[in-house]
């Protein structure tokens, strides 16, 4: 059962992490900061111990550094225990987060072995970014306890975890696990188990929207990046920010969306990134991708024309990529909240930490006014119908 308390003198409930990658590990060193004991198990043989041994590291390499004091670090990582064998030989805890491979069927499969071995009231969160988690919990006695929990990479450095209702998810458990994340210092927000959630969902636009100008010629790649980081505020242009993720990454993110929305237009890939991924051009990773990356990670073609950009933004919505990409942006956190998924302020604190936008959906449709980002999408439709540009019915409501 979770249960959370502000007085030293209660124990903490125990905590288990199954995967040892780098978010479990992740995800393992927060609980244990915060003073859970933590179980970590992987079905590679060996890696829950060599994930113990390295966080043992990190820790220490904290408290070297001055950000965590000898006792925490020491304290922390004596709280970290790994686990020989599969799920079933974990002991009983209060909340169990699975850190596996994004394969619906591997997660069912582990989800009930746990529910098979822990106790009705443990709750059992999984950390998919994409997958549905009523699917995740189908099957499981007792779903009510079965609720996500997706952090983001590093789990130690990004203070967003996004909570996920499935259909079944009680009530009582989401707002425990709320608290929970507070307590580990985190910043939790709430969304239904819809496509992307919210993060991932919100932000398709953002890179959708500068491939598919860069592929029509209206400008290059850095000149949009440009754009966006000096008329918008954002810290790294969708270009470079695609590049640094792997291009291979965020299309399969992208085509999860667009496969689970039934092919909405909206969210459909674009045969840039599709090249992209084909080529081997994985971004900085390979070495190549939108651009080219010399040892240092340094692009060494990123060059932009200030006076293009100058020319375009201010100009038609159909040429200018700030227009473009703050009108969809604003249209798809709009639409998230009509549908009853996610709250107005969540959905801006998902995207300011999740991010690390300047502002979220919300500030930007205030700031705009509503009928000009009517107008701009209206104008986007009719130059490029299909349905990528229709509007959200939230937007002609009151605000």
């Amino acid at each position: 059962m979770l249960t959370t308390s502000s007085g030293s003198d209660r124990p903490r409930p125990a905590v288990a992490v199954v995967g040892a990658g780098a978010m479990g590990a992740g995800i393992a060193q927060v609980a244990a900061q915060a003073g859970h004991d933590v179980h970590l198990v992987d079905a590679r043989e060996g890696a829950a111990r060599a994930a113990v041994e390295t966080l043992g590291a990190t820790l220490r390499r904290l408290a070297g550094k001055g950000r965590v004091s000898d006792e925490d670090a020491e304290s922390a990582a004596a709280r970290l225990h790994p686990v020989d064998g599969d799920v079933t030989a974990l002991p009983a805890v209060g909340l169990v987060v699975e850190a596996v491979v994004e394969d619906l069927e591997v997660k069912r499969e582990i989800f009930a072995a746990l529910a098979q071995t822990q106790a009705v009231d443990t709750v059992l969160a999984s950390n998919t970014s994409s997958l549905d988690l009523t699917a995740v919990a189908d099957g499981v006695p007792h779903p009510g306890r079965v609720i996500g929990l997706h952090f983001f990479n590093p789990p130690p450095l990004m203070r967003l975890v996004e909570v996920i209702r499935g259909r079944d998810s009680d009530r009582a458990v989401l707002d425990a696990a709320a608290t929970l994340m507070r307590a580990w210092g985190k910043t939790p927000v709430e969304c239904a188990s819809t496509p992307g959630f919210i993060v991932n969902r919100v932000a398709r636009p953002f890179y959708g929207e500068a491939q598919r100008m860069v592929a029509d010629g209206t400008l290059d790649a850095a000149s949009v990046d440009l754009a966006l980081r000096a008329h918008a505020g954002f810290r790294m242009g969708p270009m470079e920010l695609t590049d640094l993720i792997g291009q291979d990454v965020n299309l399969a993110v992208g085509t999860s969306v667009w496969e689970q929305t039934g092919h909405d237009p909206r969210y459909a890939p674009t045969d840039f990134q599709r090249e992209l991924v084909a080529t081997g051009r994985l971004g900085r990773k390979s070495g190549r991708g939108v651009f080219t990356y010399d040892e240092s990670g340094t692009a060494v073609d990123a060059v932009a024309d200030p006076d293009l950009v100058a020319r375009l933004v201010g100009g038609p919505v159909e040429t200018d990529p700030v227009a473009r990409t703050l009108a969809m942006l604003v249209n798809e956190g709009v639409d998230l909240v009509h549908r009853g998924e996610a709250s107005a302020e969540d959905v801006d604190t998902a995207m300011r930490l999740g991010t690390n936008y300047p502002q979220g959906p919300f500030a930007w449709r205030d700031a705009l006014g509503s009928q000009t980002v009517v107008d701009w999408l209206t104008a986007l439709d009719s130059a490029f119908p299909g349905g990528r540009y229709r509007l959200s019915p939230g937007l002609t409501e009151p605000a």
